[in-house]
């Protein structure tokens, strides 16, 4: 037997559960799903069906919205339901919801060979406290918030290894209405991880470290930068370069994507990354082309001796 309860009030019991275990950023981000999403759709329910979750998934796509962030919002609906069920104060059983197919490669934003080796030729020869976070990312596929929390001895010159275990970023917190920067530990346990550092991009960091008085790698403050800041100095760099424009991030992609090109075998690049999985890496970046499907059939046609019969 269940309590009449909605799933406003169940969401709120579940917040407090959560609250000690995870992280402050991750709690934020929970919040702002609720009260941006799903309190407005499900706030008054004492019920919720698996046509009602399908419909809300249709609506949000209709809105254009990410099958992904989707994704992500029905994950937090269930735990909390889940928690409802648990607790006996709200029944539900396990919905099964469809996600229109996506028949469209992912296009990912990335940086021509042409205008890496423009950008790349800049960095090198110009290597501030300004200029060698983005160095890094080309170099080491690291995201934003990575690069802005490095600090000095994370960085082993005698190894010539980085060790990535803390990233900085601004959340919205909804409890005090206003965003706050947030440092943390990486994104996920895969986060944390070594990356050798390349020729050009070790000769940089070393002409950096000489005249630095920062504890951070990127900038000259005592505090760490402020990703959206460095997005900005990024952008201007571009422009000034005469560069088209792309986000911070695909300098990631821009790095994940020449490794693949260069026949870096798929496992390494997914550690490298990060990834908690290589399929995520494989899906990500790994589109053969037509040569390559050419040659491909090609080898298995030989292999199989075809030529010969």
């Amino acid at each position: 037997m269940y309590m009449q309860k909605t799933f406003q009030e169940i969401s709120k019991s579940w917040c407090e559960t959560k609250r000690p275990i995870v992280k402050h950023s991750t709690m934020c981000a929970y919040l702002l799903t609720l009260q941006t999403h799903l309190l407005p759709y499900f706030g008054t329910k004492t019920i919720i069906t698996e046509d009602d979750v399908q419909q809300f998934v249709i609506h949000k796509l209709s809105c254009g919205l990410a099958r992904k962030t989707i994704r992500d919002m029905v994950a937090v609906l269930k735990s909390v339901a889940k928690y409802g069920r648990k607790h006996k104060i709200f029944p539900f059983e396990d919905w099964e919801i469809e996600y229109p197919t996506n028949t469209e490669l992912p296009r990912l934003p990335t940086l021509t060979i042409k205008h890496q080796r423009i950008l790349m030729r800049h960095l090198i020869e110009k290597p501030t406290a300004q200029n060698i976070g983005v160095l890094l990312a080309l170099c080491t596929g690291m995201r934003i918030g990575e690069v802005c929390a490095l600090q000095w001895q994370d960085v082993d010159f005698r190894q010539r290894i980085i060790t990535v275990r803390h990233t900085v970023g601004r959340v919205y917190n909804c409890e005090l209405k206003s965003t706050e920067k947030i440092h943390s530990s990486p994104k996920t346990r895969n986060s944390y991880r070594d990356i050798p550092i390349s020729k050009h991009l070790f000769q940089c960091l070393k002409t950096v470290k000489k005249v630095s008085a920062s504890p951070y790698v990127v900038g000259s403050s005592e505090h760490s930068k402020e990703p959206r800041s460095y997005r900005d100095y990024f952008s201007r760099l571009l422009k000034r370069l005469d560069i088209p424009q792309i986000v911070f991030h695909g300098l990631r992609h821009t790095f994940a994507t020449r490794c693949i090109e260069s026949q870096c075998d798929y496992k390494t690049v997914s550690v490298i990354l990060g990834h908690s999985n290589v399929s995520t890496t494989l899906n990500l970046y790994v589109h053969p082309n037509l040569t390559q499907k050419k040659k491909c059939v090609e080898r298995m046609s030989k292999f199989l001796g075809i030529a010969e019969l």
